[in-house]
This record gives structure tokens, C-alpha cells and sequence, in this order.
């Protein structure tokens, strides 16, 4: 079963869903906290209002001192007509003594107050007689309630108190304010995504696309193939950069499918290249050819296997010469056979070749025999076909450079190279020969 996978559209479209619904829930729940609190700030002023009215009224009554059932019979009525003015929600009056005298639920006349309420009336007791309310919270009831102490004379003791109860805010009131805000800001907010969505796709996840598919073909192996962004920004750099990769790899392929298949060298083409390249730019430097005097015969006697490894171990310490004396950026070429090029800088070429001269020297000695190092030759066929004594392998460098004058192309290099070549194979053992001619004199 394939494994599933989010793509990066999609990430980035739960990301901004997330976010909105956090942002949208954020935004309510500022909203309706705010609701809540006008509503329960109107509400406590409607309380603090009704208590000063209810307060009056009934003190008023009171201090005319009336029969106990008419008494009675006006509370009643005066709470029932402040719950119709809706001045109160809910109220009843109980005694000191705890018995409920007038109520607007008629189940609650003549029962006796909770203790709640009884350590209300013990508190408004104990308070300075200015201190005529106490408010309290409800929240069983979700109900803002105040207690009234009613006196007949101020500084006489409390006739009676009245409970009064009014609505705190809910959830269902502070939602019903808020929810037309609330979906026009969630509106705005997924119309913004969307658009915003929209510019994602074009801007970032479009070209992401794009170079999703040109690597793809690229891996199939179109190196034809370009990216174009004109986005201005860090994706079009990335594209420049993708493009420059391909140029690259094209070029890597053209130098691999050049290379030496034994030593893995660069071939006749880049080698023409490296020397032509340093020539246009007008650098300074040396060219040192390389060719194995007795090859040949050495491969005729020991076979082609033991000739690969003679030409592996020059690959080798060229290669090594470069390393250890030259610059990072000298070349190595291996045109085939037992043809190396070298591409060094002047001041570095006498220290390169003395290293190659050296270690081949020293190295190609392990791929005679015993009895050939012993007699210091081996017998081995001639190019006429005549037996003949040919000494141990060695190695002739020929030195070409600009330095002292003018050259214009590589053909020019490879026509000094031939000259100079022919000098150091005369001389039998390992050289290194430096063509220091100031004019240059080609074959006709």
C-alpha cells in the first residue's frame, strides 16, 4: 500500500485553516467577553437603580406605619409591580426572624429564608446603618441579587429585608449580540485566505511545480531542459542556480563520456578545452607532455594487464605532483596510451615534473620481475620485429609555455609539444625538458 503523503499545497492550506479558526474563535471569545461584561455592567446599574427606588418606596410606606396586613398586602403588590415594570427579575421580603412576607413566586410566602440569606441580614446588621446594600452573586442562578435593609426610622433597627434578583449575562444573551460580528469577520477572514491561497499557489507552489517537473526530466536524462522564473525573489535565484546545475552536469557529461575508461581522466576534447580556456583568459603556463620511453616492449613481454597497470601508476603520480606541488587548480589530461598532460602554472612546473621523474622511477620498479631488475633490462621484440635488450622503464617530459612568448591556440602547444618531446625521449633516463625558445617554429 503506497504511503500517504501531505503534499505542500496541502500543508500549507491546513496551516491556514488552523489559523483562521484560531483567529476567528480568538476574535468571539474577545467579543463575547466584552458582551458579557456590558451586559452585566447594564445590569448592575439597573440593580444599583431598582435598590434605590425599591428602597424608597417601601421605606416611605413603612414609616406610616400601617396595619399588618395591609402592610403585607403593599409589598406584595409593590413586587409584583416592580417585576411587570421589569425593574426586578425575581424578589421576596423576610423578617428578621427569617419568614418570607411577600415574594414574587407565590410558593415562597410564609417559608423561611435560607441561610444564605439569614448571614446576609446578620452582615447588613453588623455594617454602619449608611451601609443599606449588600450585593451578591447567584451564579446556580446565573442572578446579580442585592439585599435592601428596610428601616422604618435611620437609625432604628432593620424592619425587614428585601431580596431582590436581576439576570447576569449568558452565554445565549452575549452570542446573540455577537454572532452577526463574529461571521462577518469569519467571512473577511476565509475571503483573504482564499485570495491569499490564491497568490501562495501562483507565487510559491506554481514554481515549486515548475522545478518538480524540469528535475524530473532532467533525471530521465534531458539535459536540454531550462527553468524561467520572473518572480523576482529568492525562487527566481534558485531557478538561475537550478539552471546553472544543469549546465554544469551537461558539461560533467561531456567530460565523462570523454574520460579515459582506465585512468578516468579527462579526455583530447576537455584537455583542448583547459589549454584553449587559459590561452583566452591570457594566464600564464605550462604544458607537460608525457610519454613512457620502452612502454611498448614492456607490454609486449608482460601482457596488456601489466601495461594497464603502468599506465594506472603514471595516472597516478601525476596526479599526485599536482597534490603535493602544484595548485588546486592545475589539470590533469590523459590524451590515451601512455600520453599524459599536464596544466601548471610556470613557477610550479620544474617542482611537478622532478616529483613525476622521481616517483616513477621509484614506483615502476614493481612491475619487473626479479630477474629482469637483476639484469637491468628485459628481451623483448622490436618494432621491426628483431629481438632486442630494452632497458627499464622511464619517463620523458616535455615542458611548453607561454611565459617567454605568445600562443595563440592549442594546436600551436601540441606542434612545440612534438618538437621538444623527441629531445627529452634522446635521452636515456627519466626528464624533464623545458622548450625555452623566445619564437616558435612549426612543422611544415
Amino acid at each position: 500500500m503506497a504511503e500517504m503523503r501531505m503534499t505542500l499545497q496541502n500543508r500549507i492550506t491546513t496551516l491556514m485553516i488552523i489559523s483562521s479558526i484560531v483567529f476567528i474563535s480568538v476574535f468571539a471569545f474577545i467579543q463575547l467577553n466584552n458582551q458579557i461584561e456590558n451586559i452585566n455592567n447594564d445590569n448592575l446599574y439597573r440593580s444599583n437603580l431598582s435598590s434605590g427606588v425599591v428602597k424608597d418606596d417601601l421605606e416611605a410606606y413603612l414609616k406610616q406605619n400601617p396595619g399588618p396586613q395591609s402592610t403585607l398586602a403593599y409589598l406584595q403588590e409593590e413586587l409584583n409591580d416592580y417585576q411587570k415594570a421589569d425593574l426586578i427579575k425575581n424578589a421576596f421580603i423576610f423578617t428578621p426572624d427569617g419568614k418570607i412576607i411577600a415574594s414574587t413566586r407565590d410558593s415562597e410566602l410564609n417559608q423561611a429564608a435560607s441561610y444564605r440569606d439569614l448571614n446576609k441580614l446578620a452582615q447588613l446588621e453588623s455594617s454602619p446603618k449608611e451601609n443599606w446594600l449588600l450585593p451578591d452573586i447567584d451564579r446556580a442562578k446565573l442572578a446579580l441579587v442585592s439585599y435592601i435593609a428596610l428601616r422604618i426610622t435611620p437609625d432604628g433597627p432593620i424592619s425587614c429585608v428585601a431580596r431582590l434578583s436581576f439576570p447576569l449575562a449568558n452565554i445565549q444573551d452575549a452570542l446573540a449580540d455577537v454572532y452577526r460580528p463574529v461571521i462577518l469577520v469569519a467571512f473577511l477572514v476565509i475571503l483573504a485566505n482564499i485570495i491569499l491561497g490564491y497568490f501562495l499557489s501562483k507565487t510559491v507552489i506554481g514554481p515549486i511545480k515548475v522545478l518538480d517537473t524540469v528535475t524530473k526530466s532532467i533525471a530521465a536524462g534531458d539535459l536540454s531542459i531550462r527553468t524561467r522564473m520572473n518572480t523576482n525573489d529568492e525562487l527566481e535565484e534558485l531557478g538561475k542556480t537550478f539552471n546553472y546545475m544543469t549546465e554544469q552536469l551537461v558539461i560533467m557529461k561531456e567530460r565523462a563520456e570523454n574520460a579515459n575508461p582506465l585512468t578516468k581522466l579527462p579526455g583530447n576534447i576537455v584537455i583542448q578545452e583547459e589549454v584553449e580556456k587559459r590561452i583566452k583568459k591570457q594566464q600564464k603556463f605550462v604544458v607537460i607532455y608525457c610519454d613512457l620511453d620502452n612502454f611498448k616492449a614492456f607490454n609486449d613481454k608482460y601482457g596488456i594487464a601489466k601495461g594497464d597497470e603502468a599506465i594506472k601508476l603514471t595516472a597516478e603520480v601525476f596526479k599526485e605532483s599536482a597534490k603535493n606541488k602544484g595548485n588546486p587548480d592545475d589539470f590533469i589530461g590523459h590524451e590515451g596510451g601512455d600520453d599524459f598532460i599536464l596544466l601548471a602554472t610556470p613557477d610550479k612546473a620544474q617542482g611537478i615534473a622532478d616529483y613525476i621523474t622521481a616517483e616513477f622511477d621509484k614506483r615502476v620498479r614493481s612491475l619487473y620481475s626479479q630477474e629482469d631488475l637483476a639484469q637491468g633490462h628485459i628481451i623483448s621484440h622490436a618494432r621491426d620485429g628483431s629481438i632486442k635488450k630494452f632497458p627499464i622503464m622511464t619517463i620523458s617530459l616535455a615542458g611548453v609555455s607561454n611565459e617567454d612568448r605568445p600562443i595563440s591556440s592549442y594546436g600551436e602547444v601540441t606542434n612545440i609539444a612534438a618538437e621538444v618531446k623527441k629531445k627529452a625521449k634522446a635521452i636515456e633516463s627519466s626528464v624533464f625538458v623545458m622548450d625555452k625558445r623566445k619564437t616558435v617554429r612549426l612543422n611544415s
